[in-house]
């Protein structure tokens, strides 16, 4: 076998791996991605124990589940605590994040 052919092959490799690393982050991880806002209602809300957290280190995750008002599909966020408690099933507002990250929520006052 031709050794350009190896080189080719490793060349064409190279390429493929790392066009999957980018694509793994765009599309599973967020990165990259722009800021937008959307209104939305909030579904739901679960505190999730972490396991195996250190004493002095928080204890829970914070996550609410939330579906735009204008349809779509329903996502879930974590959040802080602070979002968390102020937050409650059926709370309409403007939700701002970026890919995976949520950044901000404007509650709408009836």
């Amino acid at each position: 076998m031709p050794v350009s052919v190896i080189v080719g092959l490793i060349a064409l490799l190279i390429i493929a791996v790392g066009y999957f690393i980018l694509s793994y982050r765009r599309h599973t991880l967020g990165a990259h991605a722009p800021e937008r806002s959307i209104e939305v209602t909030v579904l739901d809300k679960q505190s999730v124990p972490i396991i195996g957290a250190q004493p002095g280190d928080e204890q829970e995750e914070y996550w609410i589940y939330v579906q735009p008002t204008q349809g779509g599909p329903k996502r879930e966020f974590m959040v802080g605590v602070h979002y968390y408690h102020a937050l409650n099933p059926g709370d309409r507002g403007t939700m701002t994040y970026k890919g995976l990250t949520f950044l901000h929520f404007a509650l709408q006052r009836d």
